[in-house]
């Protein structure tokens, strides 16, 4: 007689949200439809109604919510807010796990790492890539810096809300990788609205500019795929120059800054491309191509 033992299924765990803002909202309605027993707290319990309704239980105290589950998942303005919520809850928070997902800077980071420490509490800071309606998707990029053993033991449940990336045990990793992407969206954010203005100045529509500038121009030219084989020149400081020079670029910069003044539209944004440039040449690149700007960027901005 054969037997077939059925594989056994792990029941979702019990998981506590706290600081109900638009992202914690998804993120705990997220954790629930994925069969999460979800606790959640808020300074506003009314922001709460909606989850109950679906099944989350609130805690009457941050103490409570710490208790009700081994991990807790906060999204909260910042860390100073972090704090000042927690305060009352110290002890509870002793052998837990606290998962951050604020935004904040590194030196917030490593001072939160310590205060966790001094309350015996086990900590992961984070941070979250993708806007609300995108959590809970298996490409939904979530970044993780820190205790890895944390991440190992907790990953199913922080997977129920996307990819969980673990980017080292340095615990500013997170929240450093996410404010260096968010420059980059935001600068070329700004880059196209500026460019867009520009033509804009002489009677080209936003749509018309579009069909240039994001159909061909961005793919054809900025696309990954021409920037990512320069990534190594970046780690070894090689910047050729053969196909053009930092100097060749300076004119051209020179030639955007000026365009945007006749035009009369914002120009400080050309000219300060332009300015970090000229530095770039000043200490001695001008003959490497424009890549090598990435060594003024290493560098500490100029007092003023």
């Amino acid at each position: 007689m054969t037997n077939h033992a059925s594989a056994a299924t792990t029941s979702p765990a019990p998981v506590t949200v706290v600081g109900l803002g638009p992202m914690g909202l998804v993120l705990a309605e997220v954790l629930l439809a994925k069969g999460h027993p979800t606790t959640v707290w808020n300074r506003t319990p009314e922001r709460a109604s909606g989850l109950v309704a679906q099944g989350a239980l609130l805690a009457g105290s941050v103490t409570d919510a710490v208790s009700a589950s081994p991990v807790t998942i906060m999204c909260l303005n910042n860390y100073a807010t972090m704090y000042e919520v927690f305060e009352p809850a110290r002890e509870a928070l002793r052998g837990r796990v606290l998962v951050n997902l604020n935004s904040g800077t590194p030196q917030e980071v490593r001072t939160a790492v310590s205060w966790a420490c001094d309350l015996g509490t086990r900590y992961l800071d984070g941070a979250i890539m993708v806007p609300p309606p995108l959590v809970g998707r298996p490409d939904a990029v979530f970044l993780y810096s820190g205790d890895r053993a944390v991440l190992d033991e907790h990953r199913a449940t922080l997977a129920s809300l996307g990819d969980p990336r673990f980017l080292g045990t340095d615990p500013t990793l997170a929240v450093l990788y996410n404010t260096a992407l968010l420059h980059m969206m935001y600068a070329t954010l700004n880059g196209y609205l500026q460019a867009t203005a520009l033509v804009g100045s002489a009677g080209v529509s936003a749509a018309e500019f579009a069909g240039i500038a994001l159909d061909w121009f961005m793919p054809a030219v900025l696309a990954p795929s021409s920037l990512a084989p320069r990534a190594t020149d970046l780690d070894e400081g090689n910047y050729p120059g053969t196909l053009g020079t930092l100097r060749m670029n300076v004119n051209a910069l020179e030639h955007i800054a000026r365009a945007a003044e006749e035009q009369g539209v914002h120009s400080e944004l050309p000219r300060l491309m332009r300015e970090v440039a000229e530095r770039a040449v000043a200490q001695g690149h001008g003959d490497h191509d424009y890549m090598s700007v990435f060594e003024l960027f290493k560098q500490p901005s100029p007092a003023s």
